[in-house]
């Protein structure tokens, strides 16, 4: 009989990893969407909760794309490299046996 972990907690994290990376793109693709609609300072709480969880991916946007890119396209850009760098994790986790399988590979 072998041994199979539990799905949420043998796999905790990939897991972790793959909705934190998650919820910084999507917060990016958000902030990108509401900027059009919201001042830079506004007061609404969901503006500033996006703009605090999208903060990792515009720097990281800020740090990679070249200057000459306008600041009104950073989020957009964010979410495109912290969508990548998601893709990445999961496939260095999944080959490492860190993340869960579609099946399991039958001997024959």
């Amino acid at each position: 009989m072998s041994f199979t972990p539990d799905l949420l907690v043998g796999f905790l994290p990939f897991w972790i990893v793959n909705y934190g990376l998650a919820l910084v793109a999507w917060s990016c693709l958000a902030r990108f969407s509401m900027q059009a609609f919201m001042a830079p300072d506004s007061p609404n709480y969901i503006w500033r909760a996006f703009r605090f969880l999208s903060a990792p991916g515009v720097a990281l946007a800020r740090w990679v794309t070249p200057r000459y890119v306008v600041p009104l396209w950073w989020p957009l850009l964010g979410a495109v490299w912290v969508f990548g760098l998601r893709f990445i994790a999961s496939l260095l986790m999944l080959m490492a046996g860190w993340a869960p399988r579609l099946s399991t590979m039958q001997g024959g």
